[in-house]
Protein backbone atom coordinates (compact mmCIF):
# COMPACT_ATOMS: atom_id res chain seq x y z
CA UNK A 1 0.00 0.00 0.00
CA UNK A 2 2.51 2.45 0.78
CA UNK A 3 4.47 1.60 -1.92
CA UNK A 4 1.51 2.36 -4.30
CA UNK A 5 0.83 5.79 -2.41
CA UNK A 6 4.78 6.38 -3.13
CA UNK A 7 4.65 5.91 -6.86
CA UNK A 8 1.20 8.06 -6.77
CA UNK A 9 3.01 10.61 -5.00
CA UNK A 10 6.07 10.42 -7.70
CA UNK A 11 4.10 10.78 -10.15
CA UNK A 12 2.07 13.87 -9.37
CA UNK A 13 5.68 15.57 -8.73
CA UNK A 14 6.84 14.44 -12.18
CA UNK A 15 4.04 16.41 -13.69
CA UNK A 16 3.36 19.44 -11.15
CA UNK A 17 5.28 21.30 -14.38
CA UNK A 18 2.49 20.59 -16.92
CA UNK A 19 -0.53 22.13 -14.31
CA UNK A 20 0.11 25.41 -15.59
CA UNK A 21 0.13 25.16 -19.42
CA UNK A 22 -3.15 22.76 -18.16
CA UNK A 23 -4.52 25.51 -16.63
CA UNK A 24 -3.62 28.30 -19.19
CA UNK A 25 -5.46 26.24 -21.76
CA UNK A 26 -8.50 25.70 -19.99
CA UNK A 27 -8.75 29.23 -19.24
CA UNK A 28 -8.29 30.03 -22.76
CA UNK A 29 -10.94 27.72 -23.75
CA UNK A 30 -13.22 28.88 -20.86
CA UNK A 31 -12.82 32.64 -22.38
CA UNK A 32 -13.50 31.59 -25.79
CA UNK A 33 -16.66 29.55 -24.70
CA UNK A 34 -17.85 32.58 -23.11
CA UNK A 35 -16.87 35.00 -25.94
CA UNK A 36 -19.36 32.56 -28.30
CA UNK A 37 -22.13 32.59 -26.01
CA UNK A 38 -22.17 36.24 -25.65
CA UNK A 39 -22.05 36.84 -29.08
CA UNK A 40 -24.69 34.42 -29.69
CA UNK A 41 -26.62 36.30 -26.92
CA UNK A 42 -26.39 39.83 -28.09
CA UNK A 43 -26.75 38.59 -31.63
CA UNK A 44 -27.13 41.00 -33.79
CA UNK A 45 -25.19 43.97 -31.75
CA UNK A 46 -23.84 45.62 -35.36
CA UNK A 47 -25.05 45.76 -39.10
CA UNK A 48 -26.10 42.73 -41.17
CA UNK A 49 -25.60 42.65 -44.82
CA UNK A 50 -27.95 40.52 -46.50
CA UNK A 51 -26.75 39.64 -50.06
CA UNK A 52 -29.20 39.67 -52.91
CA UNK A 53 -27.44 37.73 -55.84
CA UNK A 54 -29.36 39.40 -57.97
CA UNK A 55 -29.73 43.16 -60.03
CA UNK A 56 -31.53 46.06 -58.23
CA UNK A 57 -35.02 46.30 -59.60
CA UNK A 58 -36.30 42.77 -59.97
CA UNK A 59 -39.33 40.65 -57.48
CA UNK A 60 -35.99 38.91 -55.67
CA UNK A 61 -34.40 42.61 -54.82
CA UNK A 62 -38.05 43.22 -54.07
CA UNK A 63 -38.51 40.73 -51.89
CA UNK A 64 -34.72 41.13 -49.72
CA UNK A 65 -35.33 44.80 -49.07
CA UNK A 66 -38.55 44.10 -47.29
CA UNK A 67 -37.52 41.39 -45.94
CA UNK A 68 -34.05 43.39 -44.64
CA UNK A 69 -36.55 46.24 -43.58
CA UNK A 70 -38.34 44.59 -41.30
CA UNK A 71 -35.86 42.45 -39.59
CA UNK A 72 -34.27 45.76 -39.07
CA UNK A 73 -37.36 47.07 -36.77
CA UNK A 74 -37.70 43.87 -35.29
CA UNK A 75 -33.89 43.68 -34.60
CA UNK A 76 -33.68 47.16 -33.67
CA UNK A 77 -30.58 46.70 -36.04
CA UNK A 78 -29.85 48.15 -39.30
CA UNK A 79 -29.51 45.53 -42.02
CA UNK A 80 -28.41 46.37 -45.23
CA UNK A 81 -29.00 45.14 -48.93
CA UNK A 82 -25.94 44.33 -50.90
CA UNK A 83 -27.04 43.26 -54.63
CA UNK A 84 -24.20 41.13 -56.84
CA UNK A 85 -25.73 40.00 -59.42
CA UNK A 86 -24.34 37.67 -62.13
CA UNK A 87 -24.50 33.86 -63.52
CA UNK A 88 -28.33 33.61 -62.35
CA UNK A 89 -27.54 34.43 -58.86
CA UNK A 90 -24.48 32.22 -58.34
CA UNK A 91 -21.97 35.15 -58.01
CA UNK A 92 -23.12 36.46 -55.08
CA UNK A 93 -24.11 33.19 -53.49
CA UNK A 94 -20.39 32.31 -53.46
CA UNK A 95 -19.59 35.45 -52.10
CA UNK A 96 -21.92 34.67 -48.71
CA UNK A 97 -20.36 30.77 -48.90
CA UNK A 98 -16.54 32.40 -48.63
CA UNK A 99 -17.78 34.86 -45.98
CA UNK A 100 -17.24 35.06 -42.42
CA UNK A 101 -19.52 32.71 -40.64
CA UNK A 102 -20.62 34.82 -38.33
CA UNK A 103 -23.98 35.44 -38.78
CA UNK A 104 -23.47 39.03 -40.04
CA UNK A 105 -23.54 38.46 -43.65
CA UNK A 106 -26.57 36.08 -45.24
CA UNK A 107 -27.85 35.41 -48.67
CA UNK A 108 -31.53 35.66 -49.66
CA UNK A 109 -30.62 32.64 -51.96
CA UNK A 110 -33.13 31.29 -54.86
CA UNK A 111 -34.39 27.88 -56.27
CA UNK A 112 -32.06 28.45 -59.55
CA UNK A 113 -29.00 29.68 -56.98
CA UNK A 114 -29.10 25.88 -54.21
CA UNK A 115 -31.31 23.07 -56.42
CA UNK A 116 -30.95 24.05 -60.06
CA UNK A 117 -27.40 25.59 -60.41
CA UNK A 118 -25.38 22.14 -58.44
CA UNK A 119 -26.56 20.33 -62.08
CA UNK A 120 -26.96 22.93 -64.79
CA UNK A 121 -23.23 24.49 -63.69
CA UNK A 122 -20.70 21.98 -63.40
CA UNK A 123 -17.63 24.30 -62.09
CA UNK A 124 -19.70 25.88 -59.40
CA UNK A 125 -17.55 27.46 -57.10
CA UNK A 126 -19.54 26.33 -54.07
CA UNK A 127 -21.19 22.94 -52.52
CA UNK A 128 -25.10 24.32 -52.52
CA UNK A 129 -25.44 21.70 -49.10
CA UNK A 130 -22.12 21.87 -47.77
CA UNK A 131 -21.11 25.51 -47.89
CA UNK A 132 -24.35 27.02 -46.57
CA UNK A 133 -26.55 26.84 -42.98
CA UNK A 134 -30.12 26.87 -44.62
CA UNK A 135 -32.18 29.27 -42.01
CA UNK A 136 -35.74 29.47 -43.23
CA UNK A 137 -37.73 29.57 -46.36
CA UNK A 138 -39.27 33.04 -47.11
CA UNK A 139 -41.34 32.70 -49.77
CA UNK A 140 -42.62 31.07 -53.32
CA UNK A 141 -43.19 32.90 -56.29
CA UNK A 142 -45.74 31.48 -59.20
CA UNK A 143 -45.61 31.64 -62.76
CA UNK A 144 -48.23 32.23 -65.12
CA UNK A 145 -48.07 30.29 -68.43
CA UNK A 146 -48.82 33.10 -70.95
CA UNK A 147 -49.43 32.85 -75.11
CA UNK A 148 -50.02 35.48 -77.63
CA UNK A 149 -53.37 35.45 -78.56
CA UNK A 150 -52.18 34.93 -82.33
CA UNK A 151 -51.74 31.55 -81.09
CA UNK A 152 -54.96 29.10 -81.52
CA UNK A 153 -54.52 27.49 -77.79
CA UNK A 154 -57.03 28.33 -74.75
CA UNK A 155 -56.43 26.14 -72.87
CA UNK A 156 -53.31 24.07 -71.51
CA UNK A 157 -55.02 21.05 -73.20
CA UNK A 158 -55.01 22.74 -76.63
CA UNK A 159 -51.67 24.07 -76.02
CA UNK A 160 -49.87 20.65 -75.32
CA UNK A 161 -51.52 19.37 -78.71
CA UNK A 162 -50.65 22.29 -81.01
CA UNK A 163 -47.09 21.58 -79.41
CA UNK A 164 -47.31 18.01 -80.05
CA UNK A 165 -48.70 19.06 -83.98
CA UNK A 166 -45.63 21.32 -83.99
CA UNK A 167 -42.64 20.05 -82.40
CA UNK A 168 -39.99 22.87 -81.88
CA UNK A 169 -41.68 25.47 -83.20
CA UNK A 170 -43.24 27.20 -80.63
CA UNK A 171 -40.58 29.98 -79.41
CA UNK A 172 -40.43 30.18 -75.56
CA UNK A 173 -38.43 32.23 -73.13
CA UNK A 174 -36.04 29.63 -72.21
CA UNK A 175 -33.26 31.42 -70.96
CA UNK A 176 -30.79 28.68 -69.09
CA UNK A 177 -31.32 28.05 -65.31
CA UNK A 178 -33.82 30.86 -64.69
CA UNK A 179 -36.75 29.45 -62.96
CA UNK A 180 -39.27 30.57 -65.44
CA UNK A 181 -37.38 28.15 -67.59
CA UNK A 182 -37.50 24.98 -65.17
CA UNK A 183 -41.05 25.43 -64.84
CA UNK A 184 -41.41 25.13 -69.18
CA UNK A 185 -39.05 22.00 -68.61
CA UNK A 186 -40.66 20.71 -66.01
CA UNK A 187 -44.28 21.00 -67.73
CA UNK A 188 -42.22 19.61 -71.08
CA UNK A 189 -41.04 16.32 -69.61
CA UNK A 190 -44.89 15.90 -67.92
CA UNK A 191 -46.29 16.67 -71.15
CA UNK A 192 -44.09 14.78 -73.63
CA UNK A 193 -43.50 18.11 -75.56
CA UNK A 194 -40.95 19.84 -77.39
CA UNK A 195 -40.45 23.97 -77.74
CA UNK A 196 -38.17 25.88 -79.25
CA UNK A 197 -36.34 27.94 -76.29
CA UNK A 198 -34.79 31.51 -76.96
CA UNK A 199 -32.17 33.07 -74.37
CA UNK A 200 -32.98 36.71 -73.19
CA UNK A 201 -31.10 38.72 -70.54
CA UNK A 202 -34.06 39.43 -68.27
CA UNK A 203 -37.71 38.73 -67.83
CA UNK A 204 -39.05 42.31 -68.31
CA UNK A 205 -37.38 42.39 -72.70
CA UNK A 206 -38.86 38.43 -73.08
CA UNK A 207 -42.22 39.74 -71.23
CA UNK A 208 -41.92 42.79 -74.01
CA UNK A 209 -41.44 40.37 -76.89
CA UNK A 210 -44.00 37.98 -75.90
CA UNK A 211 -46.65 40.61 -75.75
CA UNK A 212 -45.53 42.10 -79.40
CA UNK A 213 -45.35 38.55 -80.77
CA UNK A 214 -41.99 37.62 -81.22
CA UNK A 215 -42.39 34.86 -78.59
CA UNK A 216 -45.31 32.69 -78.43
CA UNK A 217 -45.38 31.32 -74.86
CA UNK A 218 -43.78 31.57 -71.49
CA UNK A 219 -43.80 31.17 -67.59
CA UNK A 220 -43.87 34.63 -66.89
CA UNK A 221 -44.11 36.65 -63.46
CA UNK A 222 -47.37 36.83 -62.44
CA UNK A 223 -47.53 41.17 -61.26
CA UNK A 224 -46.05 42.45 -64.65
CA UNK A 225 -47.94 39.65 -66.73
CA UNK A 226 -51.08 41.00 -65.22
CA UNK A 227 -52.01 44.29 -67.51
CA UNK A 228 -50.97 42.75 -70.77
CA UNK A 229 -53.41 39.48 -69.51
CA UNK A 230 -56.02 42.23 -68.34
CA UNK A 231 -55.91 43.94 -72.21
CA UNK A 232 -56.55 40.74 -73.88
CA UNK A 233 -52.59 41.40 -75.04
CA UNK A 234 -51.77 38.11 -73.70
CA UNK A 235 -53.69 34.45 -72.89
CA UNK A 236 -53.26 33.23 -69.63
CA UNK A 237 -54.21 29.24 -69.79
CA UNK A 238 -52.35 28.00 -66.29
CA UNK A 239 -50.60 29.03 -63.21
CA UNK A 240 -47.60 26.98 -61.66
CA UNK A 241 -48.85 27.23 -57.75
CA UNK A 242 -50.33 24.44 -56.25
CA UNK A 243 -53.99 26.41 -55.28
CA UNK A 244 -55.61 28.58 -57.51
CA UNK A 245 -53.91 32.96 -57.58
CA UNK A 246 -55.94 35.29 -56.01
CA UNK A 247 -54.83 37.81 -58.48
CA UNK A 248 -55.65 35.21 -61.24
CA UNK A 249 -58.59 33.13 -59.68
CA UNK A 250 -59.85 31.96 -63.04
CA UNK A 251 -56.51 30.73 -64.30
CA UNK A 252 -56.64 27.07 -63.17
CA UNK A 253 -53.27 25.44 -62.27
CA UNK A 254 -51.39 23.09 -64.40
CA UNK A 255 -51.82 20.28 -61.88
CA UNK A 256 -55.84 20.30 -62.17
CA UNK A 257 -55.73 20.64 -66.00
CA UNK A 258 -53.98 16.74 -66.13
CA UNK A 259 -50.30 16.74 -64.37
CA UNK A 260 -51.05 16.37 -60.37
CA UNK A 261 -48.14 16.91 -58.35
CA UNK A 262 -46.85 19.72 -60.71
CA UNK A 263 -45.19 22.37 -58.93
CA UNK A 264 -43.06 25.28 -60.79
CA UNK A 265 -42.54 27.40 -58.25
CA UNK A 266 -39.86 29.06 -57.51
CA UNK A 267 -38.28 29.85 -53.72
CA UNK A 268 -36.50 32.37 -52.13
CA UNK A 269 -35.10 31.56 -49.00
CA UNK A 270 -32.15 32.64 -46.03
CA UNK A 271 -29.07 31.22 -45.86
CA UNK A 272 -25.70 31.82 -43.75
CA UNK A 273 -22.24 30.47 -44.50
CA UNK A 274 -21.72 26.89 -43.02
CA UNK A 275 -20.90 27.12 -39.49
CA UNK A 276 -23.10 29.66 -38.34
CA UNK A 277 -23.94 28.98 -34.78
CA UNK A 278 -27.26 26.95 -34.99
CA UNK A 279 -28.12 29.50 -31.80
CA UNK A 280 -27.81 32.45 -34.35
CA UNK A 281 -29.13 30.59 -37.46
CA UNK A 282 -32.11 30.10 -34.55
CA UNK A 283 -32.71 33.08 -33.98
CA UNK A 284 -32.62 34.54 -37.81
CA UNK A 285 -34.74 31.96 -38.85
CA UNK A 286 -37.17 33.18 -35.50
CA UNK A 287 -36.69 36.84 -36.19
CA UNK A 288 -38.40 36.76 -39.70
CA UNK A 289 -42.00 35.01 -38.70
CA UNK A 290 -42.68 38.32 -36.86
CA UNK A 291 -41.26 40.83 -39.24
CA UNK A 292 -43.25 39.37 -42.08
CA UNK A 293 -46.44 39.05 -40.12
CA UNK A 294 -46.69 43.54 -40.41
CA UNK A 295 -49.79 43.81 -41.98
CA UNK A 296 -48.32 46.34 -44.64
CA UNK A 297 -45.58 44.20 -45.41
CA UNK A 298 -47.52 40.99 -46.04
CA UNK A 299 -49.74 43.13 -48.36
CA UNK A 300 -47.01 44.24 -50.49
CA UNK A 301 -45.66 41.08 -51.09
CA UNK A 302 -48.52 39.28 -51.49
CA UNK A 303 -49.57 41.70 -54.26
CA UNK A 304 -46.30 40.84 -55.92
CA UNK A 305 -47.25 37.58 -56.32
CA UNK A 306 -45.34 35.91 -53.05
CA UNK A 307 -46.58 33.63 -51.01
CA UNK A 308 -44.95 33.95 -47.31
CA UNK A 309 -43.60 30.71 -45.37
CA UNK A 310 -41.14 30.84 -43.13
CA UNK A 311 -40.19 27.87 -40.91
CA UNK A 312 -37.74 26.04 -39.64
CA UNK A 313 -34.14 25.54 -40.78
CA UNK A 314 -34.34 21.87 -41.20
CA UNK A 315 -37.89 21.69 -42.70
CA UNK A 316 -35.69 24.36 -45.36
CA UNK A 317 -33.07 21.77 -45.45
CA UNK A 318 -35.57 18.88 -45.87
CA UNK A 319 -36.74 21.22 -48.93
CA UNK A 320 -33.55 22.05 -50.61
CA UNK A 321 -32.29 18.15 -50.45
CA UNK A 322 -35.32 17.16 -52.62
CA UNK A 323 -35.33 19.97 -54.87
CA UNK A 324 -31.99 19.03 -55.99
CA UNK A 325 -32.80 15.87 -57.72
CA UNK A 326 -35.80 16.82 -59.17
CA UNK A 327 -34.06 19.70 -60.90
CA UNK A 328 -31.18 17.49 -61.51
CA UNK A 329 -33.40 14.95 -63.79
CA UNK A 330 -35.46 17.80 -65.45
CA UNK A 331 -32.13 19.22 -66.46
CA UNK A 332 -30.39 15.53 -67.60
CA UNK A 333 -33.27 14.81 -69.28
CA UNK A 334 -33.93 18.01 -71.47
CA UNK A 335 -30.19 17.97 -71.97
CA UNK A 336 -29.72 21.43 -70.83
CA UNK A 337 -26.15 23.04 -70.84
CA UNK A 338 -25.11 26.49 -69.90
CA UNK A 339 -23.22 28.05 -73.50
Amino acid sequence: MSDTLGFEHALRKKNNHLWPARATLLAIGLALFSAVSDAEESYPNKVVKLVVPFAPGGATDMLGRVVAERLGAVWKQTVIVDNRGGASGTIGADSVAKSKNDGYTILLGTSSTHAVAPTLRPSLPYNAERDFAPITLVATTPFVLAVHPSIPAKSLAEFVSLAKEKPSQIPYDGTPGTAPHMAMELLSARAGIKLQPIGYRGSAPALMDLAAGQLHAAFSDVPPSLPFIRDGKLRALAVTSPKRLALLPEVPTVAEQGYPGYDGDAWLGLFAPAGTSPEIVRKIAAGLQPALSEASARKKLEEAGFTLIPGTPSEFAARIKNDIPKWRKVITDAGIKIE
